[in-house]
């Protein structure tokens, strides 16, 4: 994670590609260093010395400082996310914001899996209860789901991070946020980059990237391509993403943005989740199934994004984005049956807001409010494949749609100069619907329409410029997806008695910056979830109900210590405890007390770097991963693992040129450990006949080389 703001680094790293200096907000410590009394005396000698710190953050939508902002916020700039960096997933750029827990790096054909204090966990695969959008544009669909297979970390400049209640701006499925921002042409040195990777498992990538400013016009495009085969059988993927951004300025403080991003993916195969028996037996192996239907999954898309900013015309700032996704999706899954998808969906939108600063009694308000209006059409049809392969008829043809009307504002008020509260509300109204085409097993059309109001209250504190103590408490919904409305009884297309999880969330945070080089957060997290939406199943299909509720609780700390110019440490801990309540497994019996499958109870990430003259870096990392359990009735345990990392790196300037070389190994030791756990599969079966692994690869490495001119 990333924060100084005032610290004695200024990144050379940074500097030499035209970005500003690392900036780290960290979650973490300081309380447990030192006695309370003795900071707020250290703090307070800091006093009236130190200068306003000016970190802004936009993703809570009122944009601010970070020291006035209630909330767990984590910001990672550009050169943290890019050097030495694949650049594959986003895992890689945010493990160590505390608090994240990712799965299935490696699996392209299902996607990372994020989850945050449990949102997110019950996915088996993909990101569910986490918000993502890029440049201004939702990458999460109005029911919930979020498609991240496009995202282009080559050109990202910034990613924030939101964990807690004040992410309920962002309406449904908001239990967190991760909202990306990709480099304008004013934002990078003017000339262009080519990059060229290559590592085990026939990974290879290739990056070419260009940037000019022509007056009030910038522009910047990037296209990459990747090809590897994978460290298990039916593994290979090939993915080229191009991402562009035209901007221009119509005056000192209006501009106007467009973005447009491709994602061509002829081929990402899925292996499938193996047995512990077949684990023990060859942890590289594809499932039989897998091999034989060819399992995995083709797309095509393109998005188109304008943003328009004012702050001229009104006395604050009026920003208004809008946008059209086109996607094309097919895939196979690793089972006969009702198992080839595809649909064809139009996903479209505009959001505005608009943000002033103000009096209320007196004293100075901040506040901002806006509207999304968010349309989602998917036509999709399933078909029945067989035994060898071969489809031997149509099961699905339909359009659903999927509507989201918002309204939503939020104020900040200073009511001295360390005290400022804050009060957000957010009002939703959710439409979904299906029109049935596939008539001859009977009219599966219907909808449902869900109204829901979340809000959030906090409050801050400045014991210093530099320090602050915050509480908020929010409310939050998730909505059941398409695929969680099956109606189990038949007919009517929608299940009507399944409704939308409540979130209750409460959050006591504190960060800071010591001296020149110490940065601290922590924050504390208590969340109850009622009607908890769970699967089940009734005979090999999968239905979905409101079956309890859960309790979660946790700490998450973090540290970044600039111990001289040539050293840094990095650190962040998550301890948790996530708690079934009210729930019957999927064997029936009672699973009050359990814990909540897929989420380990202890993550720390550290890393260790030194940097020395002329862009030479070497870094290493150590990620802890608690043991946790694969289902629900907490039979089958994934035992902890400790994973090792290795980054180094050098930059070699000619005239006005540079070339850089890096070299990278993953799971330095050789562990054997799982990459991604698919949660409560197979439900039906016997717990040993259950496919829920899929392991990691063993050592790996990986090095490329870049030309800047």
């Amino acid at each position: 994670m990333q924060l100084l703001a005032g610290g004695s680094e200024v990144n050379e790293e940074a500097r030499a590609h035209g970005y500003s200096p690392r900036l780290v907000i960290m979650f973490a410590v300081v309380s447990v260093m030192m006695p309370s009394s003795e900071l707020a005396a250290q703090v307070a000698d800091e006093g009236e010395a130190i200068g306003e710190i000016v970190l802004e953050v936009t993703s809570p939508r009122l944009a601010r400082d970070l020291y006035d902002t209630p909330a767990a916020v984590s910001v990672v700039d550009a050169p943290a996310i890019r050097q030495g960096q694949q650049r594959l997933q986003l895992d890689e750029s945010l493990n160590t914001v505390p608090g994240l827990f990712f799965q299935n790096r490696y699996n392209f054909a299902q996607n990372l899996r994020v989850s945050t204090r449990g949102f997110g966990a019950r996915s088996p695969f993909g990101i569910r209860g986490i918000r993502v959008q890029v440049d201004g544009i939702p990458y999460t669909l109005p029911d919930g789901q979020s498609q991240i297979d496009s995202i282009d970390l080559e050109s990202a400049q910034r990613i924030e991070v939101i964990r807690g209640p004040a992410s309920v701006q962002y309406g449904n499925a908001a239990g967190g946020v991760i909202d990306i921002t990709t480099a304008r042409g004013d934002e990078l040195p003017e000339g262009g980059r080519v990059r060229l990777d290559g590592g085990s498992d026939d990974y290879r990538k290739a990056a070419v990237q260009g940037s000019g400013v022509s007056g009030n016009t910038s522009a910047a495009a990037t296209l990459s391509w990747l090809n590897v085969n994978g460290h298990r059988e039916q593994s290979e993927a090939e993915k080229g993403i191009f991402n562009g951004r035209l901007s221009h300025a119509l005056s000192e403080g209006r501009r106007v943005t467009a973005t447009f991003n491709a994602l061509h993916n002829p081929e990402s195969e899925d292996p499938g989740g193996l047995t512990s028996a077949q684990v023990a037996e060859d942890r590289n192996q594809a499932t039989f199934l897998a091999k034989r239907l060819d399992s995995g999954q083709s797309v095509e898309q393109q998005t188109l994004g304008l943003q328009y900013q004012d702050g001229e015309a009104l006395p604050g700032t009026l920003t208004v984005n809008a946008f059209y996704n086109r996607r094309d999706f097919a895939q196979q899954l690793p089972f006969p049956g009702a198992s080839r998808i595809a649909f064809d969906r139009n996903f479209y939108g505009i959001s505005s807001q608009y943000q002033q600063m103000s009096e209320l009694a007196g004293l100075p308000l901040t506040w901002v409010t806006g509207v999304d209006l968010h349309r989602q059409a998917d036509d999709r049809r399933r078909y029945q494949v067989s035994f060898d392969g071969d489809i031997t008829g149509q099961t699905q043809d339909e359009t659903q749609n999927a509507t989201n009307l918002a309204v939503f504002g939020q104020g900040d008020l200073a009511l001295t100069e360390r005290w400022n509260l804050s009060l957000g509300a957010r009002w939703d109204q959710l439409r979904l619907s299906i029109d049935d085409n596939f008539l001859s097993n009977g009219d599966d059309s219907g909808s449902r329409t869900f109204r829901e109001v979340s809000g959030v209250v906090g409050l801050s504190y400045k014991i210093a410029p530099r320090h602050q103590v915050y509480a908020n408490v929010g409310t939050a919904f998730e909505s059941p997806t398409f695929t969680e409305f099956a109606n189990p009884n038949g007919g009517n297309g929608f299940n009507p008695d399944i409704e939308p999880q409540q979130a209750l969330n409460r959050e006591l945070g504190m960060r800071g910056l010591i001296g020149e080089g110490l940065a601290y957060d922590i924050a504390l997290f208590s969340i109850r979830v009622d009607d908890e939406i769970l699967p089940f199943n009734v005979g090999d299909q999968t239905f979905y109900e409101n079956a309890g509720e859960t309790r979660r609780q946790g700490l998450e700390l973090g540290i970044d210590w600039d111990i001289s110019y040539a050293w840094r440490v990095t650190s962040a801990l998550t301890l948790a405890d996530y708690e079934l309540r009210d729930f019957t497994d999927e064997q029936g019996n009672s699973a009050n007390g359990n814990e909540i499958p897929g989420l380990p109870s202890t993550l720390w990430v550290n890393e260790l770097k030194w940097r020395g003259l002329g862009g030479r870096f070497a870094a290493l990392e150590s990620q802890y991963i608690g043991d946790f359990y694969a289902e629900n009735s907490n039979q089958t345990k994934v035992s902890d693992v400790w994973l090792l990392g290795l980054r180094v790196g050098d930059r070699f300037l000619v005239s006005d040129q540079s070339f850089s070389v890096y070299a990278g190994m993953r799971n330095l030791l050789d562990a054997d450990y799982f990459s991604n756990v698919r949660i409560n599969a197979n439900a039906d079966r016997a717990i040993a006949d259950r496919g829920y692994f899929e392991p990691g690869p063993g050592r790996t490495v990986y090095a490329g080389v870049e030309w800047s001119f």
